[in-house]
């Protein structure tokens, strides 16, 4: 059971002298997105598009996204687990320097989704910060908490460090970390397609090459339609001033 009145206010003071966040809070979409806090996707009449790709790099699969990525002349956002950066330093680099945008998915791929202490909070975004401002040159300024968790602490201290949260949009989940098959992740991203969504993928799921299969069909179709694939920062500059009209995530 949740507490509430002074039983929350005990345990809020119990938990900021012991180093946890505080009762963890959240509001709804429509506050967040009227607040620029968290983005969920971009309205707008232009045919772009946001791929977006989480917890690599990975060796043997990140290599093959971005030959993919120069072939069909699109651009991606890389939101990079900061251990994983240190390991492979060089394929961070090279997202950066074909053009792609890197950005913070924490250090250990920590789940902000319980009683996390604040210094550990701001530890996952600050070591992953400097390691990729260090290898990419790119100072980053997305973060994307993993498994989309997050609360009023975690995006206060995304924002006191010049992040903006970037989730995705609700119909553009392709869950490929689950190995769904080729086929779905396909028919999920190409039957849903929108102008400003951005589409949540991985570059690192353990023993599955399913995304980069995935790829080769979605790209050469999305283009065929007229889509343009690129980072999120292109996507925000093309953004209506208008909020998006909210549905149902399920």
């Amino acid at each position: 059971m949740r507490p509430t009145g002074i039983a929350l206010l005990a345990l809020s003071a119990l938990l900021a002298t012991s180093g946890f966040a505080p009762y963890p809070q959240t509001n709804s979409r429509k506050h967040y997105e009227s607040r620029g806090e968290i983005v969920w996707e971009v309205p707008m009449d232009e045919k772009l598009i946001a791929l977006t790709f989480d917890d690599g790099p990975d060796p043997k699969t990140t290599e093959r996204i971005l030959d993919l990525l120069a072939k069909y002349e699109a651009k991606a956002t890389f939101f990079v687990v900061g251990r994983r950066a240190e390991r492979f330093p060089e394929i961070v680099r090279r997202e950066a320097l074909e053009g792609h945008e890197v950005a913070n998915h924490t250090y250990t791929h920590m789940y902000f989704n319980g009683r996390n202490r604040l210094q550990d909070i701001a530890s996952e975004m600050d070591r992953t910060g400097e390691k990729l401002t260090e290898i990419s040159g790119q100072q980053p300024r997305w973060f994307r908490p993993p498994g989309g968790f997050y609360n009023e602490t975690v995006i206060r201290m995304a924002k006191e460090r010049g992040y903006t949260v970037i989730l995705w949009s609700w119909h553009q989940d392709t869950r490929d970390w689950v190995a769904p098959g080729v086929g779905r992740i396909v028919r999920k991203v190409l039957t849903n397609a929108r102008n400003g969504d951005i589409v949540l993928m991985h570059d690192h799921v353990e023993g599955s090459t399913q995304t980069v299969e995935a790829l080769e069909q979605i790209l050469p179709e999305l283009s065929r339609r007229g889509y343009r694939m690129v980072t999120v920062s292109e996507l925000m500059r093309h953004g209506k001033s208008n909020p998006v009209r909210l549905g149902n995530p399920h």
